[in-house]
């Protein structure tokens, strides 16, 4: 099997330190984050991914807004000139420590983080962020 992620989600996952919308949401992003770490790969999709799969039965889901889009473009941009990839829709590669590592060394160093702008997140980012990223489910190595 493969994870469906969205391009922003590549930012987010790297602070997730099992917070997030609902009780509901967290654990299934927690599964994905341990497929993740198994070494499962990731297939880069438009729109809705699998973290987002349990606020999609919510009233106006945020998941289809443009601003979401938006969020998605910039965060592939950002992680493709910083990895040198060639990312792209239908793309499929594996998050392994040292990918995440380079993540994580350009997240704290604010050059991927184009794309949280206005995230209800951002702080608790940046407090995850500036602690050396402790307590993340993900971790580079």
């Amino acid at each position: 099997m493969t994870i469906r992620l969205r391009p922003h989600h590549f930012l987010c996952m790297l602070t997730f330190v099992g917070e997030g919308y609902s009780p509901r949401f967290v654990v299934n992003y927690g599964r994905i984050i341990d497929r993740i770490r198994a070494g499962e790969p990731v297939v880069m999709v438009e729109g809705p991914d699998d973290i987002c799969a349990p606020l999609l039965g919510t009233d106006d889901p945020h998941c289809h807004n443009d601003s979401v889009r938006l969020r998605d473009a910039q965060a592939l941009a950002d992680v493709a000139a910083l990895t040198g990839l060639a990312l792209e829709t239908g793309g499929e590669l594996v998050l392994d420590g040292a990918l995440i590592a380079r993540l994580q060394a350009g997240f704290a160093a604010g050059s991927i983080r184009k794309a949280c702008g206005g995230c209800q997140w951002s702080g608790l980012c940046d407090q995850v962020a500036g602690s050396g990223f402790a307590g993340t489910r993900v971790q580079g190595g």
